[in-house]
């Protein structure tokens, strides 16, 4: 399976590689494949390669979703362990 996850680009260095913040967790992310991409935009992230251009909303409404499974997840694994 195969998973993007969506980020926001804080700072791009003049070797295609940017900062991405992934709700507090920053990670360095290459634009080789995303050259159009600026600071402040967000990204799809694939094995550390930013793979798609997104829209504000549709990244935080992914990231939203994340939190949803996350908080469902520890939820169930609470109720029956």
């Amino acid at each position: 399976m195969c998973l993007g996850i969506p980020g926001k680009i804080v700072s791009i260095s003049e070797d295609h590689l940017a900062e991405v913040d992934f709700g507090g967790v920053r990670r360095e992310v290459s634009l080789l494949l995303c050259p159009e991409v600026e600071v402040g935009g967000y990204v799809l992230v694939h094995v550390g390669f930013a793979i798609q251009r997104l829209e504000k909303g549709e990244a935080l409404e992914t990231l939203k979703l994340f939190k949803e499974i996350e908080e469902s997840y520890l939820e169930s694994t609470q109720e029956g362990g």
